[in-house]
C-alpha cells in the first residue's frame, strides 16, 4: 500500500471573523413612533486586503459593509418640508478572513484575493447584517448578490484611470 502526498489546496481559509460591528439608531426611541415603512438602505461596500507577513502568502482579506438607512423627509404642519432625510440606523460591519495562497503565481493573486476570497466571505457578513438590524427592531437588510469581478474591475479601471491621465 503505497501513500501519496496530497497536493497543498491554492486557497486556504484558516479562520474568519467579525472584526468590528457598530449599530447606531441616532434618533431612537422617536424613530419608532414615526417609521410607516421600511427605510430606503444604502449600501456600501469595500474589499481590503493586508499582507500578514512579508515574503510569505497569508493575507487578511476583509469585506467591509455599511449600510445607513434613511427616511424620506417629512412634511411639517405649516407645509415646508425639513431639507434632509432622517437617518433611521447606521450599520458598520468589517468581516475578515485570513487566507493562505500556495503555489500561486503573483499575477494571478491579486484576482483571488479580491474576488474569490470575499466571495467565501460574503454569506457570513450578509447574515451578521440581517441578524443586526433585525435585533435592532427593524426589517432586516438582506444584501443582494455582489458581482465582486465587476468591483475588482472597476478598481482597476480606477487606479488606471489616473496614470492614462498623468
Amino acid at each position: 500500500m503505497s501513500e501519496t502526498a496530497q497536493a497543498p489546496q491554492p486557497l486556504v481559509l484558516n479562520i474568519q471573523y467579525t472584526k468590528d460591528l457598530s449599530f447606531e439608531v441616532p434618533n431612537a426611541p422617536a424613530i419608532y413612533t414615526v417609521l410607516r415603512s421600511p427605510p430606503n438602505v444604502n449600501i456600501n461596500l469595500d474589499v481590503q486586503v493586508r499582507r500578514i507577513q512579508e515574503g510569505e502568502t497569508v493575507f487578511e482579506v476583509t469585506l467591509a459593509a455599511r449600510a445607513e438607512a434613511t427616511i424620506l423627509p417629512a412634511t411639517k404642519a405649516n407645509g415646508s418640508v425639513e431639507e434632509k432625510p432622517t437617518v433611521v440606523f447606521i450599520a458598520d460591519l468589517s468581516y475578515a478572513g485570513i487566507f493562505t495562497l500556495t503555489g500561486i503565481p503573483e499575477a494571478q493573486m491579486e484576482p483571488i484575493l479580491l474576488v474569490e476570497c470575499p466571495r467565501l466571505l460574503f454569506p457570513f457578513a450578509r447574515n451578521i447584517l440581517a441578524d443586526v438590524t433585525r435585533d435592532g427592531g427593524f426589517p432586516p437588510v438582506m444584501l443582494g448578490p455582489i458581482d465582486f469581478v465587476g468591483l475588482w474591475q472597476s478598481r482597476r479601471a480606477a487606479q488606471a484611470a489616473p496614470a492614462a491621465n498623468a
